[in-house]
C-alpha cells in the first residue's frame, strides 16, 4: 500500500511538472496588469467561499495574460529573453484565401492577331488559391533573420518550398538571399494580400514580374524614404529546376516615398492599400519600379507555380510558344523591360491608389523570321475604397486597360468587403466584374487568355 502511494505521489508530481512546462509561453514582455473592473472593485463579491478555488483562479489569470502574448504580428512559438546566450525567436504567419470564382459567361473561344482561335479555359470552381505557411525570425543574432514557406495553391496544384537568410545592419540596409517577389511592381513589394480587391488587377498580371530566387537590399534610407534593390535568375523560375534557368540574370529595384509619415500602421498589413485605420491625416505614397531580364522560354513557360506569371503577347499567347509571332515560328530568348509608377492617398476612411506600366521586349532570337523586331505595351490601374461603417464594412471600385502592341483589353468592377472581427487580418469579399479580351493566364488568378465577360468572386482572406 505504501509503495502504490509513493507511486501515486510522484505520478502526480510528474504530471505537474509536465504541465507547467508544456504551457510555459514564449517569452514576451511581463505581463500587463488587469485594469479593475466594476465586478472585482468589490471584494466581497470576487473572494470565493473556497480557498483552492482562489489559487486556481489567480494562477489561471496571469497564464491566460501570457497566452495573448504569443500573437505578435503572427503567433510566436517561441522567444528567448534578452540576455538569453543565444538570442532566438520564431514566429508563425499564415496567409489563406478560399474563392468561388465563375467565368462561365465569357465567350469559349478568342481571335489572336494571326487569326488563330483559340479556347478559352472558362471556370466555375471553389479552390483554396493561396495558402501560404511562414516560420521565421532570428537566430543567435537579433540582426541574423530567417524564414521558411510553404507555398500552395490548389488553383495551380501545385507546392513551392521557400527560405531567405538576412542581416539587418540598421534601419537603412537589410541584406538577404532566398526566394522573394521580384520588385517590379506595388504589388510585388510587401503588400500582398492587403490590395483593394483580393487579387492583383488583369493589367498588373499582365505586365508585373513574378518570383525567383536572389538577393536584395532593402531599407529605409532616410524618413519616409524606402527602397528595394534585386538581383536574382529571372522574372518566374518557382518549381524551376537550376538546369532549366539560363545564365543571365535579372536586375529590379523599387522606391517610394512617403512625405507624411506612414501610409499604414506597423505591422504586416503596413502598406496596405485600403484605409482601415482611418485617420483624418492624409498620407500618400509614390513610388516607381524598373525591371530588366534576358528571358529564355524554358524558364518562362512553366505555369504550373503559384504566382508564376509567363509573359504573354497582348493577345493572350504566350511569347515563348510556337507561332506567336509568326506561323511555326518560336522565339527562343527575348529581353524584358518595365517601368512602374505608382501612388496612392488615404484619408479618413478613403484610398486610392493607381500605377502606370511601361513594358518593352525585344532583342529576339528566334528559329525562324519574324515580322517584327520589338514590342510595346502600356498600361494603367486605378482603384478606390471606402469604410462606410469604420473598420467594418467597405466598398470599393477598380478597373485596369492595357494597351498593346496587338491587342487592347480591359476592366472594371466592383465590390465589398466585411470585417466581421475587430482586425484588418480577416475579411469576406464579394466582387462582380467585367472583363474585356484578357490578356493573360494564370491557374492562381481569375483571368484566362481571351476572357470576355462578367466574373463573380466571393472570397475569404486570412493573414495573420
Amino acid at each position: 500500500m505504501l509503495k502504490r502511494r509513493v507511486a501515486l505521489d510522484l505520478f502526480i508530481a510528474w504530471l505537474g511538472v509536465a504541465t507547467a512546462l508544456l504551457s510555459a509561453p514564449a517569452h514576451a514582455q511581463p505581463a500587463p496588469s488587469v485594469p479593475a473592473s466594476p465586478a472585482n472593485a468589490n471584494p466581497a463579491a470576487t473572494t470565493p467561499a473556497d480557498p483552492s478555488a482562489a489559487a486556481a483562479s489567480g494562477a489561471a489569470e496571469p497564464a491566460k495574460q501570457k497566452l495573448m502574448e504569443r500573437y505578435q504580428d503572427g503567433i510566436v512559438i517561441w522567444q528567448t529573453p534578452d540576455d538569453a546566450t543565444v538570442p532566438f525567436l520564431m514566429k508563425f504567419n499564415v496567409n489563406t484565401q478560399v474563392r468561388y470564382l465563375n467565368t462561365t459567361d465569357s465567350e469559349t473561344t478568342f481571335t489572336d492577331h494571326l487569326g488563330v482561335v483559340r479556347e478559352v479555359n472558362t471556370r466555375n470552381d471553389i479552390t483554396v488559391n493561396r495558402t501560404m505557411f511562414i516560420l521565421g525570425g532570428y537566430i543567435f543574432d537579433k540582426r541574423l533573420r530567417y524564414s521558411s514557406t510553404v507555398w500552395t495553391s490548389a488553383g495551380a496544384a501545385s507546392i513551392v518550398v521557400a527560405g531567405t537568410i538576412g542581416w539587418q545592419f540598421n534601419n537603412a540596409v537589410t541584406l538577404t538571399g532566398g526566394y522573394t517577389g521580384v520588385p517590379g511592381s506595388r504589388s510585388l513589394v510587401n503588400t500582398f494580400p492587403f490590395f483593394t480587391a483580393a487579387d492583383r488587377s488583369m493589367a498588373d498580371n499582365f505586365f508585373r514580374p513574378g518570383f525567383t530566387q536572389g538577393v536584395w537590399a532593402n531599407g529605409e534610407l532616410t524618413k519616409g524614404l524606402n527602397y528595394l534593390l534585386f538581383i536574382g535568375n529571372g522574372l518566374n523560375t518557382l518549381n524551376i529546376s537550376a538546369n532549366k534557368i539560363d545564365t543571365n540574370l535579372l536586375y529590379s529595384g523599387s522606391v517610394w516615398w512617403e512625405p507624411l509619415g506612414d501610409y499604414g500602421e506597423p505591422g504586416k498589413s503596413r502598406n496596405m492599400y485600403d484605409d482601415y485605420f482611418a485617420s483624418d491625416k492624409t498620407r500618400i505614397r509614390i513610388g516607381a519600379a524598373f525591371t530588366t531580364s534576358r528571358e529564355d522560354r524554358f524558364s518562362n513557360l512553366d505555369t504550373s507555380s503559384p504566382e508564376n506569371t509567363s509573359m504573354y503577347n497582348s493577345d493572350g499567347v504566350l511569347t515563348f510558344s510556337t507561332g506567336a509571332f509568326a506561323p511555326g515560328v518560336t522565339v527562343q530568348e527575348a529581353t524584358y523591360k518595365m517601368w512602374a509608377v505608382d501612388a496612392g492617398v488615404k484619408r479618413n476612411g478613403l484610398a486610392i491608389n493607381g500605377q502606370l506600366f511601361f513594358r518593352w521586349v525585344d532583342n529576339f532570337a528566334a528559329d525562324g523570321p519574324l515580322p517584327l523586331d520589338s514590342m510595346y505595351d502600356r498600361g494603367f490601374e486605378l482603384s478606390a475604397s471606402y469604410f462606410v461603417v469604420p473598420k467594418k464594412i467597405a466598398v470599393y471600385a477598380r478597373g485596369s486597360k492595357v494597351y498593346g502592341h496587338f491587342n487592347d483589353s480591359w476592366e472594371y468592377g466592383a465590390g465589398a468587403k466585411w470585417h466581421f472581427l475587430p482586425t484588418e487580418r480577416m475579411w469576406l469579399t464579394a466582387e462582380l466584374m467585367n472583363v474585356h479580351k484578357a490578356p493573360y493566364s494564370g491557374a492562381f488568378t481569375p483571368y484566362t487568355s481571351g476572357l470576355t465577360g462578367w466574373v463573380p468572386m466571393i472570397q475569404a482572406i486570412l493573414a495573420f
